[in-house]
């Protein structure tokens, strides 16, 4: 086996991560660690691009972790993913197959690749009621007053969201030293880069896709057992389809605020990724725009020229 033991596959939104990573599982003998936020929530497809087509290769069903977890209405982390993560992981090894992370968490994808120190934190009333009698930009100064790296800029978006996040940060202080045993990960990193017109267009067109497919009749079937403030906490597709179908937005407001908020976030993913490169982090940029047999084709080379022990578990 290679020295390395994970590999990643990073990119934004709509940019053909899982298919190149579940064609990499299949010839690699691996299976894939999802990194998505969203995807964990069973009932929630076409708004977190749920494509489990891709997961057939050759008519083989390639194995998935970490994705229809949860009900929507939970409130999953970044720190229940990094132990989730560390299990599947296990596993993966255990059995003699090859993990493959990916996704466009760029906080996920980070918070495994530097081992955030790992703290079950349980809910803290006393401190939420205290917190919600504080303006917006309050809590926002003073989560910015904790150690950065522990929360994603999402987190000052929402109220609930930058109050779970200051709980969070507060538990860490009060509880320092505590962690779960992090597994040495020795990853290869890829990342899919689009041209920024290329990646609008293939993003206006897998909306209206989704769309036609029944994005709407999912939300709505969603709103039967969730409140539209819980489902909107989600973001993107589920806050506008929610606000067109509760009469804040009509249908073409909603088209052209989600066409705008979903490119914008294809933005941050990429600023994400480009921060993790300044860091330190080598990714392995591949053209996006090529055929799926040049992406394998290069991730091939990259990874033999990196250890040839790839060659062995190649099996094309």
């Amino acid at each position: 086996m290679p020295r390395t033991n994970l590999l990643v596959i990073l990119g934004p939104t709509a940019s053909g991560k899982t298919n190149i990573g579940a064609h990499l599982a299949f010839y690699l003998g691996g299976e894939i660690i999802s990194a998505d936020s969203r995807q964990v929530y069973r009932r929630m497809d076409l708004g977190t691009g749920k494509d489990y087509a891709d997961y057939v290769v050759n008519g083989k069903k390639i194995p998935y972790h970490l994705v229809d977890i949860h009900e929507p209405g939970y409130k999953y982390n970044v720190f229940e993913f990094q132990k989730d993560f560390i299990d599947v992981f296990n596993e993966i090894h255990q059995k003699g197959s090859f993990p493959i992370m990916v996704g466009g968490t760029g906080l996920y994808i980070q918070a495994v690749l530097e081992k955030y120190k790992l703290i079950h934190v349980p809910v803290n009333l006393r401190l939420r009621e205290e917190l919600e009698q504080k303006s917006r930009d309050e809590l926002v100064n003073q989560l910015k007053s904790y150690r950065s790296g522990l929360h994603n800029t999402s987190d000052l978006l929402h109220k609930k969201r930058t109050i779970r996040a200051i709980e969070i940060a507060e538990y860490y202080r009060d509880h320092p030293g505590q962690e779960i045993a992090f597994p040495e990960i020795h990853p290869i990193i890829f990342g899919i880069s689009q041209d920024r017109e290329a990646r609008r267009q293939k993003i206006t067109e897998r909306l209206h896709k989704r769309l036609v497919e029944g994005l709407v009749e999912e939300v709505s079937e969603l709103l039967k057992s969730i409140s539209p403030e819980d489902l909107i906490f989600y973001g993107l597709e589920y806050k506008m389809v929610t606000l067109y179908l509760i009469k804040e937005l009509t249908y073409s407001e909603m088209i052209k605020k989600l066409e705008i908020a979903i490119h914008q976030f294809a933005k941050r993913q990429m600023t994400w990724f480009r921060r993790m490169e300044k860091s330190g982090y080598n990714i392995h940029w591949i053209d996006g725009e090529g055929s799926l047999e040049d992406k394998l084709d290069r991730i091939h080379s990259l990874l033999c020229k990196s250890d040839k022990e790839f060659n062995d578990l190649w099996k094309r």
